[in-house]
């Protein structure tokens, strides 16, 4: 198979979709693969690198002219929709619920379209989508602690406190991995920490783990409402598999809260938990509604895009290793984690949650395979 890996074009998107260790193993198992001119430059990784695991190093145009596999990172922006070809895979994060113009370009185009984001195991757990939620959740303290800052907006907390005087509130709504890594990073700081989710299980988990650390609390209006009127900085971490994000804060919430208080909304790559969310830049990263600091950032891992690569790479290369070897039809008959990050095939929708979040009919994945 001919497997081609694009520059990341999307602003602020330094990240890119394969390493040269990727390369390499590709090539021994008789592939072929066509890398862009600088693809790797924002991560650290130089055309040569690519070079001595034999890729060959070409113009955007050939990678996708030539590639029966496109491997990215982000999903393809408007620049990018002529490119793609009936019958293309294309192997990457793709967040169609909340994106019905993309989807529309995907399903004129007949593109083969594989979401990292839904490839799901039978435990539930979303393996291609672990990595970034990790960086993404550890990076949400980071960045919110920097907007609390007064010459930022923010209410100018420092989220440890001092000795004699209190520490700051974070209050995190989701107990996934987001949430859970966004907790050990704000226990760290010394912040007071409150973390709601509708999973009891895991609320007991959590609990076992952080123990007096952490203060867990049953997601509901009436707690979350409470929590927020004391909260410094709120992270927004929950996700439903495919589908768009709910919308647990409103407007009116928003006006219970102090001003100069920060929320980080890292599901604004689904549509966002707020219902003031709308998508931001790193290079242009917050906005003010209702006298709080919003920072919605879409592709937060971006940033620290040599860790990101690395880190989502080791996850997503094995299916692109399978998707190569077998083809995308065996692949996905012999993994049903596979099969279920199909979400758009030759022209129809095949992720039920994808299929309901944009009022579209929805086609059994079978029917391809």
């Amino acid at each position: 198979m001919i497997i081609g890996i694009p520059k990341e074009i999307k602003i602020d998107e330094y990240r890119v979709s394969m390493t040269p260790a990727g390369v390499h193993d590709l090539i021994v198992n008789g592939h072929k693969v066509l890398v862009e001119n600088l693809a790797g430059d924002g991560s650290g990784i130089p055309d040569q690198d690519y070079l001595e695991q034999g890729a060959k190093i070409v113009s955007r145009k050939e990678v996708f002219e030539q590639a029966e596999m496109i491997v990215k990172v982000k999903e393809p922006i408007a620049e990018e929709y002529p490119l793609l070809r009936e019958g293309q895979i294309l192997y990457t994060y793709l967040h169609l619920a909340p994106a019905p113009e993309l989807t529309q370009v995907l399903l004129d185009k007949k593109v083969i379209g594989i979401a990292y984001e839904t490839v799901q195991l039978a435990d539930m757990s979303l393996p291609l989508l672990i990595p970034m939620s990790e960086v993404a959740g550890r990076m949400s303290i980071h960045e919110g602690s920097k907007y609390l800052e007064r010459e930022n907006g923010g209410r100018g907390i420092l989220l440890g406190g001092v000795p004699g005087v209190d520490p700051g509130h974070v209050v995190i709504v989701g107990g996934g991995i987001v949430g859970a890594n966004a907790a050990k990073m704000a226990i760290g700081t010394g912040a007071s920490v409150t973390l709601l989710d509708v999973n009891l299980p895991r609320l007991r988990y959590l609990d076992d783990i952080h123990g007096s650390r952490l203060k867990t609390l049953m997601s509901n209006k009436f707690n979350l409402l409470e929590s927020l009127r004391t909260a410094d900085l709120v992270i927004g971490a929950v996700l439903i598999p495919g589908a768009r994000a709910p919308r647990l804060i409103t407007r009116d919430m928003l006006k219970e809260m102090r001003p100069g208080s920060v929320i980080v909304d890292v599901g604004i790559d689904q549509g966002g938990m707020l219902e003031t969310s709308r998508p931001t830049t790193h290079s242009n990263p917050i906005f003010e509604e209702e006298g709080v600091v919003h920072y919605c950032v879409a592709n937060m891992p971006g940033a620290l895009a040599r860790t990101s690569t690395f880190a989502l790479t080791n996850a997503t290369f094995p299916y692109a290793l399978k998707l190569a070897n077998e083809g995308y039809k065996k692949a996905m008959t012999n993994d049903p984690a596979l099969k279920s990050g199909l979400n758009v095939c030759l022209g129809s929708i095949t992720h039920p949650a994808v299929a309901t979040a944009l009022d579209k009919e929805f086609v059994e994945p079978e029917k391809f395979l």
